[in-house]
């Protein structure tokens, strides 16, 4: 018989499991949803020592109070992956599979601080941990209302009456257990692994897959055919806005079912195929961060100019850099073909954490492509390409008079939760009711990924709201990434309706 071990996230206690937990039951599991040390109902027993180590005690007292003739499931929920972790490393002879509830992915050697989603919050709390001392022992409170819990994930789907028994049963959470580090001896590497991503907070399985195909070293171990995933559409807490939807994962994660990944295509992947149109190979001028392609007879005219914004986040060390990927080189190359000056630069939305770095990184190629003297200052677009598409917001929110045009492809248009941007931070939706008469392009693709395709309807409703001029190019058949994964017409015309319009704005 499987035996699940639920250990619930920061705040809460085993009753957040309590529907999921029985479903499992029901299909003739044992289960166990203990509270950790200082929450749910053993809140008053925290004291100033408590810490990671005590949860993961906790979790051990569960395991080995279960008989040896059980396979054990261990499930952690947010901050549950850590003590589930550190118990599955001291009993990986008794661990059947470790299951990941919308979760990071914690590492020996550091604390659970740095799976904190909110990026406020997480520098206030490393403080506390510079300090040490009292500092450390102390108690984060609670949230108090929803807007609050919306620091931690998405609520989508939580009903509003569990929305606030979440809130009356919310104990604080001793410091100590998120920021002492995670110590593993490397055992628990051999214990079998699922996920399940909530797309409601952020990524589902196509984006994971992407971001693996990119090249990301840390993700290079899920493609790991011991590790599987599931995806559900809803928030950040499914055990209670989907339980039985989780019952199900849990108990076909049990049975090593699941999506697998595939490991990225040394040879040639989607990014690195070529661009769908055939364009003049005009030469490229590097510049620092900035490769510009200007026409060949310009006439001792200053030209237009679109500055194209490559998506993210892209590995620091990635072997080629967005710059030299065919599909901005292309457009490029065929903006300088229809006349105007294209440029390409990289910038540095290494992570989710990098948009304020890689917002610089753009306002200083805007200005170098401004002065450069074959550029006509006063004519300028810019085209961004989807995760970099948050970055247009600093440009809609206050669009400055040479701004002629802002262009969108497959974007990303408001941050998925579990990024844990400041509130209002990179948000083009919030933005959009202030770009005034700035016309929006936006290419849209009809086989997007959903966690994406929900922000861009929020953008197009916002539009409608505020009467924003937004053009919307359809790609019925295109998946993300189109340009270089579907082959034919339809792709042409996508990439030749989306210049023509870009360059009609421009040239107004």
């Amino acid at each position: 018989m499987t035996a699940f071990i639920l250990v619930s996230g920061t705040f809460t206690g085993g009753c957040v499991w309590e529907e999921t937990a029985a479903r499992l039951a029901a299909a003739g599991a044992e289960v166990y949803a203990p509270d950790l040390t200082g929450l749910g109902e053993r809140r008053t027993v925290a004291g100033p020592g408590t810490d990671l180590e005590t949860h993961i005690a906790d979790v051990l007292a569960v395991i080995d109070g279960i008989g040896a003739d059980r396979e054990l499931v261990l499930v952690g929920h947010d901050y549950g992956i850590h003590p589930v972790l550190g118990a599955a490393d001291r009993r990986a002879e008794r661990v059947k599979r470790i299951v990941y509830v919308d979760a990071g992915m914690p590492m020996d050697g550091l604390p659970a601080l740095a799976a904190v989603p909110d990026q406020a919050l997480r520098e206030e709390l490393a403080k506390l941990a510079e300090q040490g001392g009292e500092a450390v022992t102390g108690l984060l409170p609670a949230p108090v209302d929803a807007a609050e819990w919306g620091r931690w994930g998405s609520t989508a789907g939580v009903p509003e009456r569990a929305l606030e028994r979440l809130t009356r049963l919310a104990a604080p959470q001793p410091l100590g257990t998120l920021l002492q580090p995670l110590h593993l001896t490397g055992a628990v590497a051999a214990v079998p692994t699922s996920a399940v991503l909530c797309s409601g907070n952020g990524a589902g399985i196509e984006l994971l897959q992407n971001l693996v195909n990119m090249g990301h070293s840390a993700l290079q171990s899920l493609v790991d055919p011991r590790v599987s995933f599931f995806e559900l559409p809803t928030g950040h807490w499914p055990m209670l806005s989907s339980p039985g939807e989780l019952a199900e994962a849990l108990l076909a994660a049990s049975a090593g079912e699941g999506h697998r990944l595939t490991p990225a295509d040394d040879e040639l992947p989607s990014y690195l195929r070529p661009f769908p149109l055939d364009v003049p190979e005009v030469p490229r001028e590097r510049n620092g961060h900035v490769d510009l392609y200007v026409p060949e007879a310009g006439g001792g005219e200053a030209l237009p100019a679109v500055l194209f914004v490559h998506g993210g986040p892209v590995p620091a060390d990635a072997r080629l850099t967005p710059r030299d990927w065919p599909v901005f080189a292309g457009y490029a190359r065929l903006a300088a073909a229809r006349g105007v000056v294209g440029a390409v630069l990289d910038h540095r939305l290494h992570a989710v954490t990098d948009f304020p770095l890689a917002a610089r990184d753009v306002a200083a190629a805007v200005e170098l492509v401004r002065a450069d003297p074959r550029v006509d200052a006063d004519r300028i677009a810019l085209w961004f390409f989807s995760g970099g598409s948050p970055l247009s917001a600093v440009w809609l929110g206050a669009p400055p008079a040479w701004l002629r045009c802002l262009a969108a492809t497959y974007p990303v248009l408001a941050p998925f939760p579990n990024w844990g941007l400041a509130e209002g931070s990179f948000r083009p939706v919030d933005a959009l009711p202030d770009a005034g008469g700035l016309p929006v392009v936006l290419t849209r693709v009809g086989l997007e990924m959903p966690e994406i395709a929900a922000t861009v309807e929020q953008f197009l409703t916002a539009a409608e709201d505020c009467g924003a001029d937004v053009e919307v190019i359809d790609v019925p058949n295109g998946h993300h990434g189109f340009e270089t994964r579907l082959p034919g017409d339809e792709a042409r015309a996508a990439v030749e309706r989306a210049m023509r319009s870009v360059l009609a704005r421009l040239r107004a």
